[in-house]
């Protein structure tokens, strides 16, 4: 990735230098770089509010009720694990700071769940079944409250950063069941 980066960075100075834009370079630079600090700053600031959110949703037992509501299905879907094992309530975790739209807050409890799949896991070099499951269904990420994407709209000057609700709802779930089924037809020809 360094290296895309760096040929990135190199072509645009040629590309300046020659074309004799190197003023409008280096104004593009530390516009950039304002937008990306004031972005990062607005971004900080609704993530502390859900990641608060989620610790509240954690400490009242609201992620332990979504996770007994999605055990029935997980089960289905993951068989290589029981409902109560330590990879099940972190894939759980996972699913419900997906759902509330925490993919920062997300991301632990997605390394936490797959290190207690591979524990398990009969060939370590490659997942098994749930585990390619449990990817798809953290790609998805079907977001009730898709709190980085409007904190996103909203930085850039949305008026009404969660108009898009309704669609971020369909596609991700067509994703969601896209991905099960795609992958369930793969694993019963493999």
């Amino acid at each position: 990735m360094s290296y895309i980066w760096l040929g990135m960075l190199a072509v645009s100075l040629v590309c300046a230098f020659f074309s004799g834009n190197m003023e409008q370079l280096s104004k593009a630079v530390l516009d950039g770089a304002d937008k990306a600090v004031n972005l990062v700053i607005s971004m900080a600031g609704v993530m502390c509010l859900w990641t608060g959110i989620m610790k509240i949703a954690d400490k009242s037992g609201l992620t332990l009720i979504i996770s007994k509501l999605l055990s029935p299905i997980l089960s289905k879907l993951m068989p290589d694990y029981d409902r109560d094992s330590p990879a099940m309530k972190a894939v759980s975790a996972n699913i419900t700071a997906n759902i509330l739209g925490l993919g920062n807050a997300a991301t632990p409890f997605g390394i936490a769940a797959m290190k207690e799949m591979q524990k398990t896991n009969k060939l370590k070099n490659s997942p098994n079944n749930s585990m390619i499951i449990f990817v798809i269904i953290n790609t998805a990420s079907v977001q009730i409250i898709p709190t980085t994407i409007a904190a996103l709209r909203q930085a850039a000057g949305s008026v009404a950063p969660y108009s898009i609700l309704p669609y971020i709802w369909i596609t991700s779930v067509l994703t969601l069941i896209s991905g099960i089924v795609i992958a369930k037809i793969f694993m019963l020809k493999g």
